[in-house]
């Protein structure tokens, strides 16, 4: 069986002379990890303020009517893991055989865990580093990518918590959240390490070298701009009601210019020390994030587009468009970005350290890497 060329570079590149995988069957890339790998918001093709039919061709679940059905893009996982059918290793082309998405939304390291390692069972699904297991004997697995720990630092709170000080305490959240933060990270961070050791010890135990197949463990992009390059105002409530990024200046520039950096520096060290690659996701959605200048809102007039549109969902809070937990992930065009990222990630070597951006104006094809900072 011949192997798609981005795995035939993939080996070239990271296998050495170590002997091949004892995997059987075809070749398989698997994601693991939370939301921002698992596909959460891939029902939606950027923003809309049209809550009824298509929302403007912005709906992918729509059906007819008033009729939605969100399994047409997340299937079974519906309301709970949220995989979606572009999530990144389904949207990253023939880097294996089989894409095998074992990520969940809302997951914590422990949920990569082994269970007889401290792993904790999520949503009705074993620990995943027991699924990887399953996988290991039945596929031939070559990469496995991984975005966790971003939940361990409550992600999820600390927006809710910045959007609450914007439109009902009219304070700042950075200084609170970034003591929480730093509070939290070493902890998360050591959680991050586990996650990789977990997987080692799976794909080992299952007769893996560990050069036969590689590890990418990435880092996670800003939802939302700098406040120069947010396109509303914030002395109104135009950021809140039309573009679903209530959050003050001062807290949107500490997200992208420091939360983000920090998280994504410490990702980099836990990757060089355990010897895998690393992916840099904190540049991937500029120009494109959730109330970006750059980009637009999609109307009855202006298509919803890759080249156009946000590519990351804004917060729905009144619900009247899907989930909440939905809200400042990668959408539909941001995971077909994600997957590209990962794409041209496994052209380079195994143990590279690369970051990967956009270019104004295109589509996912216009994805680049760069050195990562």
């Amino acid at each position: 069986m011949v192997l798609p060329l981005a795995v035939g570079a993939l080996l070239a590149a990271g296998a050495g002379t170590s002997s091949a995988s004892t995997g059987s069957g075809p070749t398989a890339v698997v994601s693991m990890g939370d939301s921002y790998i698992s596909g959460e918001a891939g029902r939606w093709k950027g923003n809309s303020l049209t809550n009824t039919g298509s929302r403007n061709g912005t709906d992918r679940a729509w059906v007819s009517g008033s009729t939605y059905d969100p399994a047409k893009v997340y299937g079974t996982t519906a309301g709970g893991c949220h995989r979606s059918d572009s999530a990144e290793v389904r949207s990253a082309g023939g880097v294996a055989d089989v894409a095998v998405n074992l990520a969940c939304s809302g997951a914590v390291s422990q949920n990569v865990f082994r269970a007889a390692n401290g792993g904790v069972a999520f949503k009705g699904e074993a620990p995943q580093a027991d699924q990887l297991a399953a996988v290991a004997a039945s596929r031939d697995v070559k990469v496995i990518a991984l975005s966790v720990g971003g939940n361990d630092l409550g992600f999820a709170d600390i927006i809710k918590e910045c959007a609450l000080d914007f439109s009902l305490w009219y304070s700042y959240c950075y200084d609170d959240q970034q003591a929480v933060v730093d509070g939290k990270i070493d902890a998360a961070m050591a959680g991050v390490g586990k996650s990789v050791d977990e997987i080692r010890a799976v794909m080992r135990a299952a007769g893996y070298a560990d050069a036969s197949y590689r590890i990418v463990l990435q880092s996670y992009p800003s939802p939302i701009p700098r406040g120069a390059e947010n396109r509303y105002t914030q002395s109104d409530w135009s950021r809140l009601n039309s573009g679903g990024c209530p959050f003050w200046n001062r807290d949107s520039d500490w997200a992208r210019d420091s939360l983000v950096p920090q998280i994504a520096n410490r990702i980099k060290g836990v990757a060089a020390a355990k010897g895998v690659q690393f992916l840099d996701l904190r540049d991937m959605l500029q120009g494109r994030e959730v109330c970006a200048k750059a980009s637009k809102l999609v109307s009855s007039t202006v298509p919803a587009s890759a080249k156009t549109s946000e590519w990351a969902r804004w917060i729905d809070s009144s619900e009247t468009q899907g989930l909440v937990q939905e809200s400042m992930h990668p959408n539909h065009y941001g995971q077909l970005a994600a997957g590209r990222c990962l794409a041209l990630a496994l052209a380079q070597p195994a143990a590279s350290s690369v970051g990967c951006k956009n270019t104004a104006g295109a589509d996912e094809t216009g994805m680049y890497l760069t050195p990562a900072p």
